[in-house]
C-alpha cells in the first residue's frame, strides 16, 4: 500500500519535479498539495505554470492547492516533501514537524543545525539515527531531513570515494545551470552570451554542507569533517546540469587510475532512485558535458572524468543534474530511504 504524500511549495520549479517524480512513484501517492494563499483553492493545473518536460499528470493538474499550513493538510499524509523558500520554510517546516508530519526538505534554512540530518543517502545514510536526537531536543512528533545544496549533492558523492586516501584540502570551482536559480532567477540579458562569477551564498553552502555530509555520528553528535574546502560558483548559460572542476589533496598519495577506480566502485543503495552505477567514469578528457551527460542514471547518477594529476593534487571534473539529482530527486531518495529504515 503506498504511502501518501504531500508536496509543500508544488507550484515553483523544484516543486514541478517532485511531482514529475512522484506520480508514477509504485511506494508513494500524492494526496496534498500546497502553495501560497494566491494560489489556495484553485486546481493544480490553475495554479502552476507547468514548465517541465513531460506533460502535468492528469490527476495530480486537478487536485485542488491549499494553503501551506498543518491545518489544510490531511491528517493521514504520513510524508511531506518541502521545496518552500527557504524564508518560508523557516517560518512554516518545524510547525508541520511539531504536528507528526515527517518532512524531508529541500529548502536551505535548518541544513546545518546540529540536530537536522543532513543526507546524501549513498554517502550518510547513518545520519539519520540524529533524528531520535533531534525529537528528543525539539520534542517533536514528525521529522525532518534535508538534502544538501544542489551544487554540493554534485561533488561530495566524488569526495565520499576518495575519503579513504585522506582528505585535507578541496577547492571546486562550479559551472552552474540558470535552473537553479529557479524560473525567475536570471533574466535573459544577464546570462545570455555571458557568464556571472558569483551566486550568493553559494560558496559558503559547499564549504559547509560538505563537512557535514563527510562528517560522523558518535550516536549522540555529529562531528564534522576537518579537511579545508573553498568555492568559487559561477553562473553559465546552459539551462539544467552543474558542471564542477574539483582539486583535491589527500594525506595519502592518489594516483588518477586509484582514484578512477575508487569512484567506479563507490556503492550506491538498493532504494528505487538510486543509480547504479553512483558515479559514473568517462575516459574521455572532455566528458562529462551537460548536454550530453546530465541524464546519466535518469538524471540521478554523477558523471566525472578529466582525472590528472597537478601540483595542487587530483584535478577532475563532475557532473550532476541540478534540478533531479541535486534538488527534488535528492529529495524522494531521502523518502525512500526514511520509508525503508521505517521512519515513515
Amino acid at each position: 500500500m503506498a504511502v501518501r504524500v504531500g508536496v509543500l511549495g508544488a507550484t515553483g520549479a523544484v516543486g514541478q519535479r517532485l511531482i514529475q517524480l512522484l506520480e508514477p512513484h509504485p511506494e508513494f501517492e500524492i494526496a496534498a498539495l500546497t502553495a501560497s494563499d494566491s494560489s489556495a483553492g484553485k486546481t493544480y493545473r490553475q495554479a502552476a505554470k507547468w514548465r517541465v518536460d513531460s506533460p502535468i499528470p492528469s490527476d495530480v493538474a486537478e487536485m485542488t492547492v491549499t494553503a501551506t499550513d498543518p491545518d489544510e493538510v490531511p491528517n493521514d499524509v504520513d510524508l511531506l516533501f518541502s521545496s518552500l523558500p527557504s524564508s518560508v520554510g523557516a517560518e512554516v517546516e518545524p510547525g508541520f514537524c511539531e504536528d507528526g508530519y515527517v518532512v524531508s526538505s529541500n529548502s536551505s534554512n535548518g541544513r546545518m543545525a546540529d540536530d537536522i540530518p543532513l543526507v546524501i543517502p549513498e554517502v550518510n545514510a547513518d545520519h539519520l539515527d540524529l533524528l531520535e536526537v533531534q525529537r528528543d531536543e525539539r520534542g517533536w512528533d514528525g521529522a525532518m531531513v534535508k538534502n544538501p545544496n544542489c551544487s554540493t549533492i554534485t561533488f561530495v558523492p566524488t569526495l565520499a570515494a576518495l575519503a579513504e586516501y585522506g582528505l585535507e584540502k578541496v577547492h571546486v570551482s562550479t559551472l552552474q545551470a540558470v535552473s537553479g536559480a529557479g524560473y525567475d532567477g536570471v533574466s535573459s540579458m544577464e546570462i545570455i552570451d555571458n557568464a556571472i562569477p558569483h551566486i550568493g551564498s553559494e560558496e559558503d553552502k559547499l564549504e559547509t554542507e560538505s563537512r557535514k555530509l563527510l562528517g560522523s555520528f558518535d550516536g549522540a553528535e555529529l562531528s564534522h569533517n576537518q579537511m579545508d574546502v573553498s568555492a568559487s560558483c559561477n553562473r553559465i548559460p546552459t539551462i539544467d546540469g552543474h558542471l564542477e572542476n574539483v582539486w583535491v589533496e589527500t594525506e595519502d598519495d592518489l594516483s588518477t587510475e586509484a582514484a578512477a577506480s575508487a569512484m567506479e566502485a563507490y556503492p550506491s543503495l538498493d532504494l528505487r532512485s538510486s543509480p547504479d552505477p553512483l558515479i559514473h567514469v568517462f575516459d574521455e578528457p572532455d566528458r562529462p558535458q551537460p548536454r550530453m551527460d546530465r541524464t546519466l542514471g535518469d538524471g540521478m547518477a554523477i558523471g566525472a572524468g578529466g582525472l590528472q594529476e597537478t601540483p595542487f593534487g587530483l584535478q577532475y571534473n563532475c557532473l550532476a543534474h541540478n534540478t533531479i539529482r541535486g534538488a527534488a530527486g535528492a529529495s524522494v531518495l531521502n523518502g525512500e530511504l526514511l520509508l525503508e529504515n521505517g521512519l515513515i
